[in-house]
């Protein structure tokens, strides 16, 4: 039985996987769909400085859909909000797409620092409700959420032998 921290290595593993790989990958156009097996949530940037980025978002984007499971969590990222002067994608334009694909929206600033953590740890957040939702077997439909079901979080046993070989430990 995996504890809670175990739970979200696997999960910040498998995310930065897929970051990883586009960030390598991205001048060939194409990942093979190996690259996204277990991928839970992915982070989508584009340059709000320069339009071809987010022209691009719609390939990206659809690639994910077509290669990974239905309940990935994807955000949509507008980085280098320090440069607003320079902006050629708009705030406006990139939260209408991200409502109408229904991925989740921020716009970031990498040199300032500005939402970057914010960013990672909204994606990481609503990666542990799905898996949750996932594992409990509960959907967002208030008429098919189980109804007077048990769930079994362990015994004595359980929490005795968690504290022998403490919280963290694999």
């Amino acid at each position: 039985m995996l504890n809670i921290q175990q739970h979200v290595t696997y999960y910040i593993v498998n995310f930065f996987n897929i970051l990883i790989v586009i960030h390598k990958h991205f001048r060939y156009r194409a990942i093979t769909s190996a690259y996204y097996r277990g991928t839970v949530g992915a982070l989508i940037v584009y340059d709000i400085t320069r339009k071809v980025t987010f022209e691009n978002v719609d390939r990206w984007l659809k690639e994910l859909k077509d290669h990974t499971d239905q309940n990935i969590v994807v955000m949509l990222v507008g980085n280098k909000a320090d440069l607003g002067h320079l902006r050629a994608v708009t705030t406006d334009e990139a939260k209408a797409y991200s409502e109408r694909e229904n991925v989740f929206f921020m716009e970031t600033s990498a040199l300032e620092s500005l939402n970057v953590e914010k960013a990672f740890t909204e994606v990481l957040t609503q990666i542990y409700r799905v898996m949750s939702r996932k594992a409990l077997g509960v959907t967002t439909d208030p008429a098919l959420l189980p109804k007077g079901q048990t769930i079994n979080i362990g015994g004595k046993d359980d929490v005795s032998a968690m504290k022998k070989t403490g919280c963290c430990s694999s």
